[in-house]
């Protein structure tokens, strides 16, 4: 974990767009900053694998679990899952590296689920309260019981659990109640998320600021937003979303 005296830059989903990825954090160098991920590195772009490695070597940074990562070390698993990991993003050729890259494998698997930053600020892949499956009602510490559970679903074959939980579409937006429990069940005061894409030329903010959508269609090769956003719809400061 990075140090608790950086300030901290939230990246969106970035779906093997690499290039775009140097670009994006140009201004922003590794040890001035704790870097922290939302998730769904992979698919849609030819660099996905590439994309993990940056981001794991980069100092200071945190790189939280996507469904499409979990798709991944599913296909990785069970080869009857390819077709349908192809048919969501999936790059055949990020998968012959990631079969070679033992150590990658156990690096992903490592991932957290969900991150509370040093100011209660709560991060995690998709902006639904579906996490709460992962938990057990003793559970006395929401974020790593979570954390706990995700790691023994990916080295269990649990992949099946995990995707239904992070492939959830984002309802924070709409429902404030649901939005209003998990903050309080996550001792956090608000919320940062990705992977429904937004619309906005920065991210979408909902709620006076307790919900936030940073996943603003980065990647040049989605296949179903096909268009050119700005980056900062999906990469900047957490500071500048106070």
């Amino acid at each position: 974990m990075a140090s608790d005296n950086l300030p901290v830059l939230i990246v969106g989903d970035v779906h093997g767009d690499i290039e775009r990825l140097f670009e994006a954090l140009r201004p922003y160098p590794a040890d001035r900053w704790h870097t922290v991920f939302v998730g769904d590195l992979v698919d849609y772009g030819m660099f996905g694998v590439g994309a993990l490695r940056y981001a794991r070597d980069r100092a200071n940074t945190t790189v939280l679990l996507g469904n499409h990562e979990v798709a991944m070390l599913w296909a990785l698993r069970d080869p009857s899952r390819i077709g349908f990991w192809i048919s969501i993003g999936g790059q055949s050729h990020d998968l012959d590296e990631l079969m070679r890259d033992a150590a990658l494998q156990v690096w992903m698997r490592d991932r957290p689920a969900l991150v509370k930053l040093p100011d209660a600020t709560l991060v995690q892949h998709c902006g639904h309260d579906g996490y709460s499956r992962l938990i057990d009602k003793n559970d006395a510490d929401v974020i790593a019981a979570v954390n706990s559970r995700a790691r023994d679903l990916l080295m269990y074959e649990g992949e099946p659990e995990l995707w239904d939980v992070l492939s959830a579409r984002n309802i924070f937006d709409q429902q404030h109640d649901r939005l209003l429990r998990w903050l309080e069940a996550t001792k956090s005061r608000r919320v940062v998320f990705g992977h429904t894409p937004h619309n906005n030329r920065t991210p979408a903010i909902y709620h006076d600021g307790t919900a936030i959508n940073v996943d603003g269609v980065f990647s040049r090769f989605h296949m179903k937003y096909r268009r050119r956003s700005p980056i900062e719809a999906s990469v900047l400061p957490l500071d500048a979303l106070s």
